[in-house]
């Protein structure tokens, strides 16, 4: 994978957290990886920012325990206003059924407190090859429809590329959970 991947095609982030440190930490941070940043401190802020501009926010990394609104709706409301929009759970109070429920709401993932920002730039990749390969499909369904299909040379350079994606995120996510491991086998 790139040392610094474009992430632009994610468009605009929304962070949502009532801690203001976490907050800042967050913004300074996806700034620095070239992302356009709104924040909201509360569910209700980040409620009203998402209805007021269903299709703005490409993320939202939103914490699960809010004042005025908690992250689940805040997700809830995301997803239902934009369903193409990647929402990351940020808890510290992790659990199981949290978890599972994030996932059945539509959350792209979940992260428990405290993660590292290597963690979350696992994550940004993996939301903007997965954008690249959505664009890439609907252009292809897209020559498809048209009967403009392409030349059968340029397929399998392709399927390559994808191949190789997957083959990063899958080599980026080992060498996180590779750390755990040889941890929980002490």
């Amino acid at each position: 994978m790139p040392k610094n991947p474009d992430l632009t095609d994610i468009g605009e982030v929304l962070v949502v957290d009532d801690d203001a440190d976490v907050r800042e930490l967050l913004v300074e941070h996806l700034r620095s990886k070239g992302l356009r940043v709104a924040t909201a401190a509360d569910g209700r802020a980040a409620i009203s920012a998402v209805e007021r501009s269903p299709g703005y926010f490409g993320l939202i990394l939103t914490d699960l325990q809010l004042p005025g609104a908690d992250g689940l709706a805040v997700l809830r409301t995301a997803k239902q206003l934009n369903p193409s929009c990647h929402v990351v759970i940020i808890t510290g109070y992790a659990s199981l059924d949290s978890a599972i429920e994030a996932v059945r709401s539509g959350a792209y993932d979940y992260l428990t407190k405290p993660f590292s920002l290597g963690q979350l730039d696992i994550v940004l990749a993996r939301i903007s090859d997965r954008r690249a390969l959505e664009h890439e499909n609907r252009q292809l369904a897209r020559q498809v429809g048209n009967r403009d299909l392409p030349p059968a040379a340029g397929l399998p350079a392709r399927l390559d590329a994808i191949d190789g994606r997957l083959q990063r995120i899958e080599r980026l996510l080992q060498d996180i959970a590779g750390p755990q491991r040889r941890h929980d086998d002490s």
